[in-house]
Parts: structure tokens; C-alpha cells; sequence
């Protein structure tokens, strides 16, 4: 969790795994799921958070939430790219879309 912390932490400042499960009412296990998926449902041609949702089998609405929490589309984008420059991607989003 701490690489994908330090992303967030890149996007926004108050973001951390912990701090959105508590907020949106998830476990930090599932918040960290949804936040990877999100990221990599982003560069697909279909909705991003129904992507997501289909993904992960969370609900939209909390996907939703996360998506504000984080700073909506734009810092989603920015996480999304730092994700892939990191090259976290394919560790981090790989090893969570195996879970699915």
C-alpha cells in the first residue's frame, strides 16, 4: 500500500488508502482495489467507473465517492499516469486485476 500511497500523495495531499476507506466506508483492501482499477479503467474507451465496477464489484456510488475524494477526473488522469510512469501499473494494477 505504500507505493500506491505515495501516488496519491502525489495527487492529493490529504489522499491516502487509509483516509478514503474511512471516509467512504470501505476497507483500506477494497479502497486500494478501487483505486487501482480505477486507474487502469481510466485509459479504456468505456466509462471509467463503470469499469471499475465491473472490475472490482464494488458499487459505482462508492466509486463515485472515491473519484471525488481524490480530486475527480483530472487528478484520476494524474494518478493514472503516474501509475503507468512509475511502472506500477502492471505491478500493482496486474497483481489486483488477477484478484478479479
Amino acid at each position: 500500500m505504500s507505493l500506491l500511497n505515495g501516488i496519491l500523495g502525489q495527487v492529493s495531499e490529504t489522499a491516502t488508502v487509509q483516509n478514503l476507506a474511512a471516509k467512504v466506508g470501505l476497507s483500506p483492501e477494497q479502497v486500494e482495489q478501487a483505486v487501482a482499477a480505477l486507474g487502469k479503467a481510466h485509459f479504456a474507451e468505456s466509462d471509467t467507473v463503470t469499469t471499475a465496477a465491473e472490475q472490482t464489484g464494488l458499487p459505482q456510488d462508492k466509486l463515485n465517492e472515491i473519484v471525488g475524494h481524490i480530486g475527480g477526473e483530472g487528478a484520476l488522469g494524474r494518478f493514472a499516469t503516474l501509475l503507468q510512469e512509475d511502472g506500477a501499473a502492471g505491478g500493482i494494477l496486474g497483481s489486483i486485476s488477477k484478484m478479479f
